[in-house]
């Protein structure tokens, strides 16, 4: 018994409701402008145009010649129907009305001639023309409204039809109410196809936008947090290596005082607290991502999850794994060559392999050379290849690997920049700061002054 009383109030609201969504439809005068053609342009305004104008003479012609009306009834009522065709270009709705209006006043000036006996055998009450000139009304209405105004268009459409044909009525006349009604309906079908296509290929683009943009976001993020799996391990060796010193360093005291014993005791807690803090964060991340960290019951992709981290002492086995793939690369390092913080270390052996495995898949049989040029602040790191001897084959990877190159720079303090360079190639260039100093991306990196030398020189 409540379903049917829901039932009835919903259709009770519907009813409420239907004065005020047909005055909003259907009595209104609002501009919506048919937008350009995606591939033509205005070309479709334009065609437009001249329909109205090819309707306007082929309407005075036939109620004129014909119809014998007056040249101001006859003018009055063609102006009426092909002006209607171009205002239906900004103000459909309000288009409809004025063909509508024109119709009705053509229909009830040619009534009189057909009653008199002044004519016989004319198209009543739609003539050929005015039928050509709603016909574009009601296209280019069903292109721009909701459907339901589309359908209020044509009802309204028909009821005047049927109250000029079937109530009001007259005779010697060609009735045309039923095949005009049969092709009204066939545009406003057609038209609300075209606009339901329109739309959709509309959501279609913006769902595509949204997903680039969600691919992007979760790239970025799954880079982020390999990123900090990668640091946090790299904090948690030292904590531990701490851990073990504080524990190891009052055997190697004589008698070792009770200060320096609670100040070691103290600081092993202190790095055992802060590794276990530590080792939490990598959880949840470890959660987050599962597939990526063994979970030590033969889950994962067998990655360990506190293997040593790649530092720049580990260049040389990058460089040649890059040449035993086919890719010719050369090494210059600038300035006195020194141990870095691991952060560093790690971030500048990652922007090197992954500019590598880019010129790798971008840049067939183009060459590479790698520079590392040791500042006192800084770290500055280059890759260039040279321009590709053939066409690369397509990527099917989520092309985002400078988002992570960049996010490894800026999470340093320091900057990545990546373009086109003279000789059609490309080039990365890096900027790590080394120690309390930071930074931000500035603008293209600048060069070392490089003297080039090749791998076994440049790592000595």
């Amino acid at each position: 018994m409540s379903r049917l009383n829901r039932v009835a109030d919903q259709g009770e609201g519907l009813v409420r409701r239907w004065p005020r969504v047909l005055r909003d439809d259907l009595l209104t005068a609002r501009a919506d402008p048919l937008p350009p053609s995606e591939w033509l342009r205005w070309v479709p305004h334009g065609i437009v145009c001249l329909a109205a104008f090819g309707i306007l003479l082929g309407d005075l012609d036939q109620l004129q010649g014909d119809g014998k009306l007056g040249h101001g009834h006859s003018a009055m009522v063609a102006a009426g129907q092909s002006g209607a065709v171009v205002l239906a270009l900004r103000r459909p709705v309000l288009a409809l009305w004025s063909s509508v209006a024109a119709t009705l006043a053509g229909a009830v000036l040619l009534r009189r001639m057909l009653t008199a006996g002044q004519i016989d055998g004319f198209p009543w009450p739609w003539t050929t023309w005015g039928i050509a000139a709603h016909l574009f009304v009601l296209l280019l209405l069903a292109l721009r409204v909701p459907t339901r105004v589309s359908a209020g268009a044509l009802a309204v459409t028909a009821l005047l039809t049927y109250v000029l044909q079937g109530l009001w009525g007259t005779w010697n006349h060609s009735s045309t109410g039923q095949t005009a009604v049969v092709l009204f309906a066939a545009v406003v079908v057609l038209g609300s196809a075209l606009r339901g296509r329109r739309e959709a290929r509309a959501e279609l683009g913006r769902q595509t936008t949204l997903t680039a943009e969600e691919r992007a976001r979760r790239t970025l993020l799954e880079e982020r947090s390999r990123i900090a799996r990668e640091l946090h391990d790299v904090v948690a060796h030292h904590m531990s290596v701490i851990s073990i010193q504080a524990q190891v360093a009052p055997h190697l005291v004589r008698d070792p005082t009770d200060e320096l014993k609670e100040n070691l005791a103290g600081i092993r807690q202190n790095a055992v607290e802060a590794l276990t803090e530590l080792r939490r964060v990598l959880d949840v991340l470890r959660s987050e991502h599962p597939d990526a960290v063994a979970d030590g019951h033969g889950g994962g992709s067998g990655t360990a999850p506190h293997t040593p981290q790649p530092t720049l002492d580990r260049l040389r086995a990058l460089v040649e794994n890059t040449r035993a793939a086919g890719l010719t690369v050369t090494t210059e390092i600038t300035g006195e060559r020194r141990p870095l913080p691991p952060g560093v270390e790690l971030s500048a052996y990652r922007i090197v392999q992954e500019a590598l495995s880019n010129v790798l898949r971008h840049a067939p049989g183009a060459t590479a050379h790698v520079t590392l040029a040791y500042h006192p602040h800084e770290l500055r790191v280059e890759v260039a290849n040279t321009r590709p001897e053939r066409e690369a084959p397509p990527s099917h990877g989520a092309g985002h690997g400078l988002l992570g190159m960049r996010e490894r720079a800026a999470m340093l303090g320091g900057g990545l920049t990546a373009g086109p360079w003279a000789g059609g190639g490309y080039r990365v260039c890096a900027r790590l700061p080394v120690g309390s100093r930071t930074g931000t991306a500035a603008g293209p990196v600048p060069h070392p002054a490089p003297h080039h030398q090749d791998d076994e020189d440049a790592t000595a």
